[in-house]
């Protein structure tokens, strides 16, 4: 024979129901998206070297190729770079920014 306590088939079924709840629940906001910080045409090395999967030598190329090249004109030129391929542009992407370097001439004639 079975004997059920009044208050225990409430509690049971809180029990059960509470990883479903939990389940449900929705998820955290997403952080808000990364805004680009780094330019390519002023950062420095150790600028270069905060970027996922940028490395020292990595970072030099990128500089190198900066001084070659007269600067970046758009940032998918960094796939031009020895050692970055689409899969580290594509990680590298949303923290690059390209700005034209400022003019060096003077406004005198």
């Amino acid at each position: 024979m079975m004997t059920i306590i009044p208050g225990a088939c409430v509690l049971f079924t809180l029990l059960l129901a509470a990883p479903a709840a939990v389940a449900q629940a929705p998820a955290p906001p997403a952080p808000p998206a990364q805004k680009p910080s780094i330019n390519l045409n002023t950062a420095t090395l150790d600028q270069l070297e905060t970027l996922p999967g940028i490395g020292r030598k990595t970072a030099e190329r990128i500089v190198e190729h900066r001084q070659k090249s007269g600067g970046f004109k758009k940032i998918e030129e960094l796939m031009n770079v020895k050692g970055i391929g689409e899969k580290s542009f594509l990680k590298i992407k949303p923290m690059v920014f390209v700005a034209p370097k400022p003019d060096k001439a003077g406004g005198g004639h």
